[in-house]
């Protein structure tokens, strides 16, 4: 066949409006360094190493062992699944849901970023998202044909929303406000106090608020939902999950929580995109909802011995950093003598093998800051930590 007869079909043009995340390109560049040799610690990726407790991977199995758990399930989870998570709002963020309107259990809680967004948002419409965030909030706004409107999350206001500021931008257009709190990257906490704010700011100007709330149980001793807030049901949905909180990232479980009219509006979507979430995969998140305190006491304590590590590391960067930080990170700022995250980070990687994550990925505001993940063992921690202060001494 010659050349001029080869077809080439084109892409949609939606996808012109995306790039390849960030992640993917630079594990490909860390598998590659690999190959040649190099041993390289990856502190940039927040997916839990820990496992899920023994009783949710029995359970796993022995559902597995079930031929009658191997069909197509509910598109709304099986009835246990919902009354679990139900009672898991209840004892630990003392939300009364009714699992049978309320609550929608997801294939992981990203899946519902884009069913959220695609049920609400038109063309046109646009969409407040953070400024450091989840770059998916902005993937999604745009594959929909969103318009996407920044707000800024700056160090100096404590990484809160200027809701004044917002406003006065004009607010005619906005139909959906993304908020993450716990918040990712930057670590800070939820308050009672921002919730009602940005509850009221929801109802004042009919949006719809949505927070991502999958970092509530890490390092954090105050667990909340927006969903406490009175009245927020009315204009909020809360995302949760159990990849992080039960270190079940690659189960795929989360879940979305609020008003009925808007759960169904989210169930539109999704009927359509998936055939419901395989039965002992549910059975086990009903096994892991019902965890103890303990469980959390648990996890936490892997973490913290975790982030002692991690701020050494950032001590011997030079960085500054909030210890009052919650979550599955350490967000730092670096020093002025960098020209931004990147050309840190670089360094660190080519020369002691370290991947940490640059803060720019997050948005503009994240330029001048840095993530180190506490998904790795104290050991590699510590080795992190011995190759990058050797370099420093050597300096």
């Amino acid at each position: 066949m010659k050349s001029s007869d080869l077809i080439s079909i084109p892409p949609a043009e939606r996808i012109q409006q995306v790039q390849e995340y960030y992640f993917s390109r630079k594990l490909r560049q860390i598998d590659e360094m690999r190959r040649n040799g190099a041993d390289i610690i990856n502190l940039g990726i927040g997916s839990p190493d820990l496992q899920p407790g023994p009783a949710i991977i029995e359970a796993l199995h022995q559902n597995a062992l079930d031929p009658k758990n191997h069909g197509y399930q509910s598109y709304i989870g099986i009835p246990a699944l919902r009354t679990a998570f139900a009672d898991w709002y209840k004892r630990h963020f003392d939300v009364t849901l009714d699992p049978a309107s309320e609550i929608l259990p997801l294939m992981g809680s990203k899946e519902g970023i884009m069913h959220i967004t695609m049920a609400f948002v038109n063309e046109g419409d646009e969409v407040l998202i953070p400024n450091p965030g989840y770059p998916a909030y902005e993937s999604v706004t745009r594959l929909v044909g969103g318009k996407i409107r920044y707000y800024d999350l700056v160090e100096a206001k404590g990484w809160l929303p200027d809701l004044e500021q917002i406003e006065a931008e004009g607010m005619e257009k906005v139909k959906l406000m993304w908020i993450n709190y716990p918040h990712m990257p930057t670590g800070t906490p939820a308050s009672p106090e921002l919730f009602r704010k940005l509850a009221a700011f929801a109802r004042k100007h009919r949006i719809l608020l949505c927070n991502d709330n999958p970092y509530s149980f890490i390092l954090n001793e105050d667990t909340l939902s927006l969903l406490s807030i009175e009245g927020a049901r009315e204009v909020c949905l809360e995302l949760n999950s159990l990849s992080k909180s039960h270190n079940m990232a690659g189960w795929r479980i989360g879940m979305l929580a609020g008003k009925a009219e808007y759960i169904n509006a989210v169930l539109r979507v999704k009927s359509n995109m998936d055939s419901g979430m395989f039965q002992p995969l549910q059975a086990a998140a009903v096994k892991a909802l019902g965890a103890d305190e303990s469980w959390y006491k648990s996890v936490n304590d892997v973490y913290r011995e975790r982030r002692h590590y991690a701020e050494k590391i950032m001590k011997t960067l030079n960085c500054s950093f909030d210890p009052k930080q919650t979550g599955l990170f350490l967000w730092g700022r670096i020093p002025e003598s960098y020209s931004g995250a990147e050309e840190l980070t670089e360094k660190v990687l080519f020369s002691n093998h370290v991947f940490l994550t640059p803060g720019f990925i997050f948005g503009s505001n994240g330029n001048r800051y840095i993530r180190i993940s506490l998904c790795s063992t104290v050991e590699r921690l510590s080795a992190a930590y011995n190759r990058i202060v050797s370099e420093s001494i050597k300096e």
